[in-house]
């Protein structure tokens, strides 16, 4: 259950965070649908690997990105009001602007991302682990 799959927009070619083409709604959809499958560990399915992504002012509603590689994706004004993060990879993410409301980000790892004027009303924190300054956080 631990398959990783690239993305479809072929983000080892991307070398600036997020700043490759933006992902589409159709390749968004089928990689939340797989990511879907594995987190049910139904065969067939792997776990979302949105790497350097770029999803600027993508909608995430309620999506499920549990254990999600999202290692220096874009999440500039990205929607992900009642995400579920849960233990997701968000290390030098870009989530400027993002809406993280009611998100739950329970052991996320959010080690150098960008949360400048994120709304993390409700948002669920507990052991996402963070850096403040040159400090290393773990929310509790």
């Amino acid at each position: 259950m631990s398959k990783h799959t690239p993305g479809p927009w072929k983000a080892e070619e991307t070398r600036d965070a997020g700043r490759g083409p933006k992902v589409t709604k159709i390749e968004l959809a089928a990689v939340l649908a797989s990511h879907a499958a594995w987190v049910r560990g139904e065969p067939g399915g792997h776990r979302a690997n949105l790497t350097r992504a770029n999803l600027t002012c993508a909608n995430l509603t309620g999506a499920n990105l549990e254990k999600a590689n999202l290692e220096k994706a874009n999440l500039t004004g990205a929607n992900l009001w009642g995400a579920d993060l849960t233990g997701a990879n968000l290390i030098h993410a870009n989530l400027k602007d993002a809406n993280l409301r009611g998100a739950n980000l329970t052991g996320a790892n959010l080690t150098r991302a960008n949360l400048t004027c994120a709304n993390l009303t409700g948002a669920y924190l507990t052991d996402a682990i963070m850096w403040i300054g040159n400090r290393r956080v773990v929310a509790k």
